[in-house]
């Protein structure tokens, strides 16, 4: 054996050894134990679980009722713009909230905003026909927009829900005064006051019509 093919037998026998070494030495890198994040924010996961790496927290009715509360509130002031912007902006969160349509509507008809307030209370009905406020409201933004045919098949409905609430007997009777059906509008007013005894603007009403011309 030559000096040289000696050097390339120690050679490859070091090679050998430190190969099987490394591999039965159990020093390898091993899957999923010895990765560590680089930062400490890092996250675990991927767009096949999209529930764990980019879900959002639910939203809980504590806003709403928040700006449910700020409604009111304005409401007793008469801020009626403010309570437009409170419930639409509830209406991003629950578009169909009855309670966040029905302060809005309220608001609009006070702003004299008829056309939005009819889209409303239909809106209102569409999530529950026997809603009779809504049938109430939605009868009076008809009769100002002048569809007074409309309007009195809503107020009739109005009352066919709820024949013991003294205003749908009102607001009928103010739209029947307006149309010049005073005799019609008389009867009514009078059923309002049955109802609701208490009911100053039924009697102011009632007597303008009966001692009116007299």
């Amino acid at each position: 054996m030559t000096l040289f093919q000696l050097v390339l037998l120690i050679s490859a026998g070091t090679i050998f050894y430190l190969f099987f070494k490394q591999l039965f030495g159990g020093n390898y890198p091993r899957r999923g134990v010895d990765y560590e994040a680089k930062i400490s924010e890092t996250q675990i996961g991927g767009l096949m679980e999209p529930d764990k790496t980019f879900s959002h927290p639910r939203q809980t009715s504590s806003r709403i009722d928040e700006l449910l509360k700020i409604a009111d509130e304005a409401a007793t002031e008469s801020d009626w713009l403010e309570v437009k912007k409170a419930m639409q902006s509830a209406q991003i969160l629950d578009g169909d909230n009855p309670e966040v349509l029905r302060r809005l509507g309220v608001a609009l008809l006070q702003m004299h905003d008829y056309g939005e307030a009819k889209k409303v209370y239909e809106n209102i009905l569409e999530i529950n026909p026997d809603d009779d406020l809504a049938e109430n409201s939605l009868a009076n933004a008809l009769h100002k927009l002048g569809e007074d045919e409309a309007a009195i098949v809503h107020h009739e409905r109005a009352i066919a829900l709820d024949k013991t609430y003294a205003p749908h007997y009102f607001n009928y009777a103010n739209t029947l005064y307006d149309l010049d059906r005073k005799a019609e509008a008389l009867k009514l007013y009078k059923k309002a006051l049955v109802c609701d005894p208490d009911l100053e603007d039924a009697s102011t009403m009632i007597k303008e019509l009966e001692y009116g011309d007299q």
